[in-house]
């Protein structure tokens, strides 16, 4: 799927979502309707990708669901065929490294239209993998019980498992690309200044456009923390680089799915002057 052809001019689109079959909370037939009655061009639902048996985590959707899942998105696209809105099947695959990630097998024989690359997990220094996303009272609990209050250790393993999801590519949009700076903000102010952090980033924007993948400009915390993802320094940085954006508002509920996307369009605009 060309995405970039297929949203043409469009601006009221969403291609990041959550519902029922992973952490959202909302189904999927709600959010269709929200989206058609807001007037969506394109919709697209990615659930949190399944991961391995071994590694709990209540975000991602099981892999006995996939099959509902698929079976829902189908019913949905033929139930609002004529509806001016046109639904998208995707997944937020979690990299975990080579074993696991968007070029896995399983994911490449999904009957997906799309997908989103994303890394939400990091190895502690033990080897055992751990959530860096979610809110900053469970990151600094993380970060005293697994990575001995290394603020350093974290941004590096981050940035390092963002440049090999890339490398290993299997996918079509990476999503959120610096989110770990929200988190690492929040435990040690600053951070996201200093040398070392923006030349790790710098290092995956490069991969990026290297490999030729779009970016989304994620919304997600925009409303609540006046911050996208990217941020503006490395939005300016990649816009600067050619990398092609999608805006997305990784919507967990319905009435989010339109988020601050003005405001997102307007940062685009002023970092491409």
């Amino acid at each position: 799927m060309d995405i970039l052809k297929t949203l043409g001019q469009s601006r009221l689109y969403n291609l990041h979502s959550h519902t029922e079959f992973c952490d959202g909370r909302a189904q999927m037939q709600v959010f269709a309707a929200e989206a058609v009655y807001q007037g969506f061009t394109h919709y697209g639902f990615s659930p949190h990708s399944p991961v391995p048996d071994n590694l709990d985590s209540p975000c991602n959707m099981a892999r006995r669901t996939v099959d509902a899942y698929l079976a829902e998105a189908d019913r949905l696209k033929q139930k609002y065929a004529s509806s001016g809105t046109t639904f998208l099947t995707s997944m937020e695959i979690d990299y975990l490294g080579h074993h696991w990630g968007p070029a896995h097998d399983y994911f490449q024989t999904l009957p997906l239209d799309y997908r989103i690359g994303s890394v939400h997990f990091i190895a502690s220094p033990e080897g055992k993998l751990i959530d860096i996303d979610g809110n900053s009272e469970r990151f600094a609990r993380n970060m005293h019980l697994h990575f001995h209050d290394d603020i350093r250790y974290v941004v590096e393993q981050y940035f390092s498992r963002s440049i090999e999801l890339v490398r290993h590519g299997g996918f079509d949009i990476i999503g959120h690309f610096d989110k770990i700076g929200q988190n690492a903000s929040s435990y040690a102010p600053g951070v996201e200044d200093q040398d070392w952090y923006t030349a790790l980033a710098d290092q995956l924007i490069q991969a990026i456009a290297d490999a030729g993948i779009i970016a989304e400009l994620n919304t997600k915390a925009f409303r609540d923390h006046s911050r996208f993802f990217p941020c503006r320094r490395n939005l300016r940085k990649a816009i600067s680089l050619g990398i092609p954006f999608v805006v997305n508002s990784d919507a967990h509920v319905p009435a989010l799915i339109n988020a601050s996307r003005d405001e997102a369009f307007a940062l685009i605009k002023e970092c491409t002057l």
